[in-house]
């Protein structure tokens, strides 16, 4: 038997070391040719670290959250064979174990597969939890959306993901309990608690933390809130989806924000700009690279739509769907979450009434999406019930003026509420 030591590898563009985020192992698991080892976070995206031999694990190079430099020691293998390493030359950082425990809970934040995966019932441990009525757990849209349509109060499921956060999975086990427990957490609703969980910043969240502090301290934020009427534009899409929906597709809101950007962007070039704060330029581009800011279970992700001024309603929707999957199965890769030029961030039917998004560095514009309500509004002296909608966008005023940002969502407004002027070139 030999040992094979696994170093982490370079994934380019300069990289020099990477936040090990999560591992997919442990000592004594056996691995095969393939098999995720663990998944390392560079500064956009979570990269996977497999195995190009089969054999045990007989350490481990660092614990989750460690930043490590490429070309240090990752993981050590026991294999048939010499191996690649002497035994006697083996690294002394290789014998390093991270603790059982916290590779457990990291497994479960993932949800990727493993070598031995623990089943869902031993992991939650039970999933009703007892919360206090007025608690907001935490949970995705779309998490909220599933518990709402099968009917669960989230306070009393118990959340595996980051930070207690719900899962799909969660609702799943939820749901499996059936009806005999039902009523278990009434009593235990009122009961007083005194636990406390400490979680660890590290992986997609540590990233998150440090742009948005990045976003907020060097960027000169403001925000302009602007009441749009989308019924005109939603009994579009609803009539392009009952014509051609079964054949190209449904589609949403946002492929017609996304052209809406696009159209408008044509007046306000310096809206669709990039500013090198350190360098003191502004880089104007006539592509735009729509970023979609995407909620997924390790955190905020943004997939970017490359070239959104040259696809057609259906191609940008078939696009956001397609990145949207890839980030929230963790599957997005690094160019796919590169190289935005403006943001669009929706909450969907969770939209609220008005948001302050933090813009994305180094783009100098972000819009925010609220959701959409039916009021009764006043049209040519009569009451008429509208579908309406709030547009919540920040800017950098650093390079864009209070009047121009004013004017270009007035813009997007006049383009929305007459959706014809949308393709009229």
């Amino acid at each position: 038997m030999g040992t094979h030591v696994i170093k982490m590898p370079d994934i380019g563009e300069g990289i020099a070391e990477v936040e090990l985020s999560v591992w997919h192992v442990k000592v004594g698991d056996m691995v095969v040719e393939d098999q995720v080892l663990a998944d390392v976070m560079t500064d956009k995206a979570m990269v996977d670290i497999p195995s190009p031999v089969h054999g045990k694990v007989i350490a481990l190079g660092g614990q989750p959250g460690e930043v490590m430099a490429v070309g240090s020691v990752l993981i050590s293998i026991e294999v048939e064979g010499a191996g690649n390493v002497k035994e006697s030359a083996q690294p002394a950082a290789v014998v390093k174990e991270a603790p059982v425990a916290a590779t457990k809970v990291e497994t479960v934040v993932e949800s990727k597969p493993v070598a031995a995966p623990a089943p869902k019932a031993a992991v939650c441990q039970g999933p009703m939890v007892a919360r206090e009525a007025d608690e907001r757990p935490l949970a995705s849209p779309a998490v909220r959306k599933h518990a709402l349509d099968l009917g669960i109060q989230l306070r009393l499921v118990r959340g595996t993901g980051p930070a207690g956060r719900v899962l799909h999975e969660d609702l799943d086990a939820y749901l499996a309990q059936g009806q005999s427990n039902a009523s278990a957490p009434v009593a235990a609703a009122y009961a007083q608690r005194t636990d406390e969980q400490q979680i660890p910043v590290i992986g997609m969240r540590r990233k998150i933390a440090q742009r948005m502090q990045d976003a907020t301290q060097r960027a000169a934020h403001f925000s302009y809130v602007e009441e749009i009427d989308v019924t005109a534009v939603e009994e579009l899409r609803a009539h392009l989806n009952e014509k051609h929906g079964a054949t190209r597709g449904k589609l949403t809101l946002l492929p017609f924000l996304v052209r809406a950007l696009v159209v408008a962007l044509r007046d306000f070039p310096q809206i669709n700009a990039r500013y090198d704060d350190e360098a003191q330029v502004i880089t104007r581009l006539g592509a735009v690279h729509v970023g979609i800011a995407t909620q997924a279970d390790i955190g905020l992700m943004v997939p970017v739509v490359r070239h959104a001024e040259a696809r057609s309603l259906w191609d940008s929707a078939a696009e956001i769907s397609r990145l949207a999957t890839a980030a929230r199965n963790g599957k997005a890769s690094r160019d796919e979450l590169s190289g935005s030029t403006i943001t669009l961030t929706s909450l969907g039917a969770l939209g609220g009434i008005v948001s302050t998004p933090v813009l994305n560095l180094p783009e100098v514009a972000i819009v925010g999406v609220n959701k959409i309500v039916e009021r009764p509004m006043v049209i040519k002296g009569q009451i008429v019930i509208r579908k309406m909608m709030n547009l919540s966008s920040s800017f950098d005023h650093r390079v864009v003026d209070g009047m121009d940002a004013a004017l270009f969502i007035q813009a997007i407004r006049g383009l929305l509420e007459q959706p014809a002027t949308l393709f009229v070139e």
